[in-house]
């Protein structure tokens, strides 16, 4: 067995109790539920006997097929995304990697209330095997659970969404498989909650350059400055399609006025039809070649933390704001005022400043969109009836 060979000990030598039907499993390994000598209980993640050999040689294997196909298709590019998976599936093989970023995260939000990363116990973690703490809770996205235990779908999507805003735009250490599984409700009474976050192994450290770009990008995108996000577009190094990033982020096109979190407008939904069907799977191979890397776990995560407001009820602009928000914290926070208490204060105070100036732009700018649609819609029936009292008097002469 895989945890005896690790530790050089009998299951009862090490375990109070051990559960050996997993809990939980998936490809690379399986969760067991087992209790220490001390009556702690514990979840046991071990990985499948001769896992690592098994995958050195299905990643020879698709390099292989990758460069077969490469040459048959010259114009896509598979080596960077195998490159990425390599890097990935090395990461997700030693966990005592996801045992540093479970503890690294926990001390990211060891002041969020919230959140919870369960505990290490490393003298029980090696490669293959990682001991935690055994944490109690229900898929995220488990809505008979939510109104059983009276919690507000909404409230856990705001939480969850804050969550990922600040590990994205101010840490810049990014858990790059955010699935329902991975996130758990912890009822705490009276409607309360923690988030429980699990299955540390993928993660990103985004580049301190491209986070802060990053915040610039999204601080445009919300207040719809074409300008700066072409700009950073440019930054990004994939140019002319930098004008896709507000259907991508936003939902919106680049010229759209709507209020935020709106839907498209059939015009624009036609405009952005016509120009994607002249995109070729030449200019779609480009756009993904000239991405920076760090995008790949952000429009990832971001694409799973979408599916899971959605499934909770959560109004579109909370995503927006929340992330808005984090976009201006993560701007300000800079090495040199991170050190004390005064300093932090000053912080979140001109943090909050600013975010109230964003979110005054963007209330102004959706309440100027809306007047000037009702001034379209005033138009339009006013033409119509002089088309029509025009008719009437035209039948009556």
């Amino acid at each position: 067995m895989v945890i005896e060979q690790n530790f050089g000990k009998k299951l009862h030598e090490i375990f109070l109790e051990f559960d050996e039907h997993p809990i939980a499993a998936a490809s690379i390994a399986q969760v067991h539920r087992g209790r220490l000598h001390d009556n702690q209980d514990v979840a046991v993640k071990v990985q499948y006997p001769g896992l690592e050999q098994r995958m050195k040689i299905d990643i020879l294997t698709m390099s292989f097929l990758s460069k077969s196909v490469s040459w048959i298709f010259p114009d896509y590019k598979f080596d960077r995304i195998l490159v990425e998976f390599e890097k990935s599936m090395s990461m997700e093989l030693d966990f005592t990697l996801e045992a540093k970023n479970s503890e690294r995260t926990a001390n990211c939000f060891r002041k969020n209330s919230v959140v919870k990363v369960p505990y290490v116990f490393w003298q029980l973690t090696t490669r293959e095997v990682l001991t935690m703490e055994f944490c109690y809770g229900h898929k995220v996205n488990d809505l008979d659970f939510l109104r059983r235990a009276n919690i507000s779908p909404t409230k856990v999507a705001k939480a969850l969404i804050e969550l990922f805003g600040e590990m994205v735009f101010v840490h810049g250490f990014v858990h790059g498989d955010p699935h329902p599984g991975n996130i758990l409700v912890c009822p705490q009474g009276n409607g309360k909650f923690s988030l429980v976050l699990l299955d540390h192994g993928i993660y990103r450290e985004l580049d301190q350059k491209f986070r802060l770009d990053y915040c610039q990008l999204w601080k445009a995108l919300i207040l719809l400055d074409t300008k700066t996000t072409l700009e950073l577009g440019e930054q990004f190094g994939v140019g002319k399609y930098a004008k896709y990033f507000p259907v991508i982020f936003t939902g919106r096109t680049l010229e759209s006025k709507s209020a935020l979190g709106t839907q498209m407008s059939s015009e624009e939904q036609r405009r952005l039809k016509e120009d994607l069907s002249s995109l070729g799977m030449d200019d779609i191979s480009s756009f993904m070649e000239a991405l920076p890397r760090d995008f790949y776990v952000i429009l990832r995560t971001d694409g799973l933390l979408r599916s899971i407001l959605g499934n909770l009820g959560a109004p579109r602009h909370v995503r927006l704001l929340t992330y808005a928000k984090c976009a201006i914290h993560g701007l300000e926070k800079q090495p040199k005022l991170e050190s004390g208490a005064i300093n932090r204060m000053f912080l979140q105070v001109k943090t909050n400043i600013s975010y109230l100036h964003l979110r005054v732009l963007i209330e102004i700018a959706g309440l100027l969109a809306k007047v000037n649609d009702a001034r379209h819609k005033a138009v339009s029936k006013l033409r119509q009836m002089f088309r029509e009292i025009s008719q009437g008097l035209h039948l009556l002469a």
